[in-house]
């Protein structure tokens, strides 16, 4: 999945593909470089972003999911909002992939029950700006587990079909950046995949969206503490997606593609040659 942030403060890209003609190219550009799904959203939710009116949110992203459908692309739109997941489903998007797990919109989940598209819940504590004073936890895998267990007991409740719907454990939402020590939330989640996807005897398929995350920086940071800048987190994010995609991850969440695709290809040769010995 590559990502498409059609925002000027998005924390990894902010305002690089924030006009509409460059955000269709950049979709393009994705697909040709090995993404099967582009995954676009208009509303930032780095720690601390204040939110966006919905008919901002929509004039952001209405031309370039428009033009990506029509062009054959598979598009997922990214968004809290059911008025947004709404006009974009109506324009041709496969996927909602709601930040929120529906704890935003109380109509989400009715939209997505009525239309019938996969429908990715995350792991979620409440909006950007609050979000890193609820990233306390005793248990953080059994937490986000019975925190995702609950989201999906409730949008099946809407009449969401379970067998449509895709989890992922919010890295960097509500967790520390630490990579070690007993806040290392995300790096723990990561280890754990298969616990945190198994929820009421069913195994859930993972999205994982770990790319030029904060807790990558904070790993690869300079002698003097200072993280490395998220653009120069790509290669730890591929370590990440073939570590994940081995683990047997359906999908990760990418901003550069090509190296990404690659480290999928070589997790599932691993995976189809360990399942033949």
């Amino acid at each position: 999945m590559g990502v498409v942030n059609v925002t000027p403060d998005s924390f990894s890209d902010g305002g690089q593909w924030y006009g509409a003609a460059a955000a269709i190219q950049h979709g393009l550009d994705l697909v040709a470089q090995g993404a099967d799904i582009v995954d676009v959203g208009g509303e930032s939710t780095r720690p601390g972003a204040q939110r966006v009116s919905a008919e901002e949110e929509l004039r952001r992203v209405m031309p370039v999911i428009t033009e990506l459908v029509k062009a054959g692309v598979v598009v997922s739109v990214d968004t809290m909002r059911a008025q947004v997941a709404e006009a974009a489903l109506e324009a041709g998007v496969s996927l909602v992939n709601d930040v929120s797990g529906g704890l935003a919109d109380p109509y989400m989940p009715r939209l997505v029950a009525e239309t019938g598209v996969p429908y990715v819940v995350m792991h979620w504590r409440g909006h950007s700006h609050d979000m890193n004073s609820r990233a306390i936890y005793e248990d953080v895998v059994r937490e986000v587990r019975d925190e995702l267990a609950k989201r999906i007991w409730s949008v099946t409740a809407e009449g969401v079909d379970p067998s449509l719907i895709v989890i992922d454990p919010g890295l960097g939402f509500s967790k520390q950046p630490d990579w070690q020590g007993p806040d290392a939330h995300n790096w723990e989640l990561l280890t754990r995949l298969r616990e945190v996807a198994h929820i009421g005897g069913q195994d859930f398929p993972v999205l994982v969206g770990a790319s030029r995350k904060r807790h990558l920086g904070r790993l690869l940071a300079a002698p003097d503490g200072t993280p490395r800048p998220f653009a120069e987190t790509d290669d730890a994010t591929v370590a990440v997606t073939a570590l994940v995609a081995a683990e047997g991850a359906w999908c990760v969440r990418v901003h550069r593609v090509p190296a990404n695709a690659d480290a999928v290809r070589v997790a599932a040769a691993w995976r189809a040659a360990a399942a033949r010995s």
